[in-house]
Order: C-alpha cells, then structure tokens, then sequence
C-alpha cells in the first residue's frame, strides 16, 4: 500500500489563478495565495516539479504572505512548447519576467526564491530591468549555475573515470523513458537520487507523484538545457540581497555549486547548509526553507512593504470676501420711514 501524503503537500485554497503569456506567447499557469496586499513571495519551481511541489513552504507562508507560484513551461499546467526552441535559459528568464511584471504591481517587490531549475531562472534573469525593479531579494534552493553533470553524485563511487561517470549520468537525466507508476522501486530510486536518507515515506510518496506527472518529452528536453547550462553571468548581475540554502546529501546539485554561488554573489546574505537534507529541500525540510524565506523577508521588510498612497490634496474652502464696510456717515443711522 502506498503511504499517504503529508496534509501539507495540498496547497490551500488559492486567492486568484491566471494565465500570463511569456514574450514568445507561451501560456505559464500562476496561481497567488494569502491575503491581497501582504508582503509578496514569488515562488519558481525546479525541473520536473509543478507549483504543487511549493505547498509545504506554502502552507507555512500563506497567512502572513502573499505568495505567487507558477508551473514552468511545459510543467503542472502550463503548456509544453511547440519545440526544441522553446527550451532554453533565455525561456525561463523571460517566463520569470512576464510573471513579476503581471503579479507585482509598478512601485511595489517581492522575495524571489527559486528551486533547482527555478534558481537557474532566476540567475539567467540577472540583469533584466523588469526583473530587478520588482525583485527586492532572492533566495536560491539547491541549484547551482554550471557545470551540473561534472558534480553529479547519482552515481556510487565504485563507478570510476570522469569520461565514464559522466557518460552515464547524461544518459540517465536525458532517458526518454516514461517514469511510469509510482511503486516501490521507483519511491526508493527517487529517495536515492533526490532526497535524503532520513526522509519520511510519506514525504518521498508526495514528491514521487509530483516528479512522475511531468512529461517525458518535457523532462528530456530540459534535461538537454541543464546539461550545458552556464548563468555565471547572470548570476554576477544579481544586485539584489541574495540568500543561498542547500543540503548536505543533495546528488544533483552538490553543495559545492552553493558554495560558488555565495561567493560570486554581489550581495551575498547568507548561505545555509541542512544537514541530512537532499535535492528536495522545499519538501524534506519545508520549515527551514520557509524560515529561511522568512529571514530573507525581514531583512527587506522596508522594500516589501506596498506604498502608502499620497494622501489627497486638499480642496481649498472658497474664500467668501466680506462686506466692504460701510461709511462712518451712514453707521447705525435710523432709516426714516416714508411718509
């Protein structure tokens, strides 16, 4: 019998869904919760992940935030892309762009914090004026910027040689094969690969159906994008207050690519390490990764805050001249009564 899912992976009831088109027309699915006008959090998932895979961070941000999350391109309900040109780095950045400008009103920022994939995106959006005028800081969740097949751990040490660990972990991210049901094999293969090791069944059992929903198709050709990915330099255009977390047993993206990143940050605030954690930060150690959000949030209340409107001009009362005053002559004279 497969476990049940923990009561935190079904995100609340959501305060608005809506479709915003990228630059090239591809339809992202954005989804806000929490009350309109709080501090906002927006919220960018990995690769074959969905905005399902935020609701533990959700449910613990959702009554003080206003939290928006989005399903990639190609993920949950967001449409793939027609073709191989749709899947790049350049996509992602300008998905990023089209949903800060439709949920962050002008003049006010959000806390942006992206996982795996989604911290990619938000590295390959360093620099974009749209996007560093709405974004008041970062949070980025095991990811890392280059280099992703050569620090691959997937694989046990007994398998030796560069060229050939290489070789071999290339062709298990770029498997055409449908991950199929989730079952016992396959929660202990995504364990393995993803999560750490004292994850809870019923954890692995929520992330598992989230990672097996995502098309094969979708997952091949993205897996094409990280092979070669390179956002060092976005990455070095990150003026924002950035914050940086991994976990200590994650394979995919090791915490050598966090280490990296806090020290090319132009404005690093502070690199947190989850021991015992794995890739899945978000729903392994939900409460950390929430707090660290939090932190973040805190150190730019100021930026976070929504403008308080001007207060009206006000209308100046209409200035009634007074009498002229009336002669001294005729000054409380008796009027004569006709005769």
């Amino acid at each position: 019998m497969s476990p049940r899912i923990p009561r935190d992976f079904v995100l609340p009831d959501p305060a608005a869904v809506r479709t915003v088109r990228s630059a090239d027309g591809a339809e992202l699915n954005v989804e806000e919760y929490g009350p309109d006008g709080a501090p906002l959090i927006v919220l960018a998932h990995g690769w074959t992940c969905a905005t399902a895979f935020w609701a533990p961070v959700v449910n613990r941000l959702v009554a003080d935030f206003r939290v928006v999350a989005y399903d990639q391109r190609g993920h949950g309900r967001s449409p793939a892309p027609a073709g191989p040109a749709g899947y790049s780095t350049a996509k992602l950045a300008e998905d990023l762009e089209a949903v800060l400008v439709a949920t962050v009103p002008a003049g006010r920022r959000a806390v942006v914090a992206g996982h795996s994939m989604g911290g990619m995106t938000i590295m390959a959006a360093g620099g974009r004026p749209e996007v560093a005028a709405r974004t008041a800081a970062n949070v980025l969740v095991n990811t890392g910027p280059s280099a992703l097949v050569e620090e691959l751990t997937v694989l046990p040490p007994a398998v030796r040689g560069r060229g050939l660990r290489r070789f071999l972990h290339r062709q298990v991210l770029r498997s055409r094969l449908p991950l199929g049901p989730v079952n016992g094999i396959s929660r202990a293969v995504l364990k393995y690969a993803t999560m750490g090791p004292a994850t809870p069944a019923d954890r692995v059992e929520g992330c598992a159906q989230i990672v097996h929903a995502c098309p094969s198709g979708v997952r091949f050709h993205w897996a094409g994008v990280l092979e070669t990915l390179d956002v060092h330099a976005g990455l070095a255009r990150l003026t924002a207050p950035t914050a940086v977390v991994a976990g200590s047993h994650d394979r995919l993206t090791p915490p050598v690519h966090a280490r990296r990143i806090a020290a090319e940050l132009p404005d690093p605030c502070g690199l947190l390490e989850l021991a015992g954690a794995g890739h899945m930060s978000p729903v392994e150690r939900p409460a950390d990764v929430a707090g660290e959000i939090r932190r973040i949030a805190a150190l730019v209340a100021h930026d976070l805050a929504a403008p308080v409107p001007a207060p009206e001009a006000a209308v100046p009362e209409a200035v009634v001249p007074a009498p002229a005053a009336a002669p001294e002559s005729v000054r409380n004279t008796p009027v004569e009564e006709s005769a």
